[in-house]
């Protein structure tokens, strides 16, 4: 498992270019908004299914459906798929 944080001052630009060289097509993530205080849920689960201009879409849905925008997405956490 590796972890993501984008810094507060990221632009949507930055932010993008940093889960690009994160993430790949295939990889299985949790996004997280915010900091967490107390919780153990992730924000969202789901397999990357492309890195689009403004959002990563997970799962093959559009942002109104569950994908984060970029500038939304405060950490990142890739999930190792092995045991």
């Amino acid at each position: 498992m590796t972890e993501l944080t984008i810094p507060p001052d990221a632009d949507g630009t930055r932010a993008a270019e940093l889960v690009a060289d994160h993430v790949e097509v295939g990889d299985v993530v949790e996004v997280r908004e915010m900091d967490r205080t107390g919780g153990d849920d992730p924000e969202t689960t789901g397999e990357v299914t492309g890195i689009e201009a403004g959002y990563l879409e997970l799962d093959g849905n559009p942002p109104a459906e569950g994908s984060p925008r970029y500038d939304e997405i405060h950490t990142l956490v890739k999930l190792d798929d092995t045991g």
